[in-house]
C-alpha cells in the first residue's frame, strides 16, 4: 500500500521495535510485525498486533514492571 504518511513509499512486511511509556512504566517491544514504509520509515501494525500490545502493557503494569524489554509474542 501507498504510505498514508509521506505518500512516496510503499509499505513493506517488517518488524519494528516498539516502546511504550505510561505512569512511570517504560516497555520495549522487539520484533513486532508491521507494515513498514520504505521511504520514510513509519511501521503500521494490524489491529490484532496492536491489541496484543496493549493487552501485554497493561499485563505488564498489573505486575509492577517499571523497565522491561522483551521480543514481542502474538499469543499472551
Amino acid at each position: 500500500m501507498k504510505c498514508p504518511i509521506c505518500r512516496h513509499g510503499e509499505t513493506r512486511p517488517g518488524a519494528v521495535t516498539v516502546p511504550l511509556e505510561c505512569g512511570g512504566m517504560t516497555i520495549v517491544f522487539r520484533e513486532v510485525p508491521a507494515l513498514v514504509c520504505e521511504n520514510c520509515g513509519e511501521a503500521f501494525h494490524d489491529e490484532a498486533v496492536t491489541a496484543s500490545l496493549l493487552k501485554q502493557a497493561e499485563q505488564a503494569a498489573a505486575a509492577g514492571v517499571e523497565i522491561d524489554v522483551r521480543r514481542f509474542a502474538v499469543a499472551a
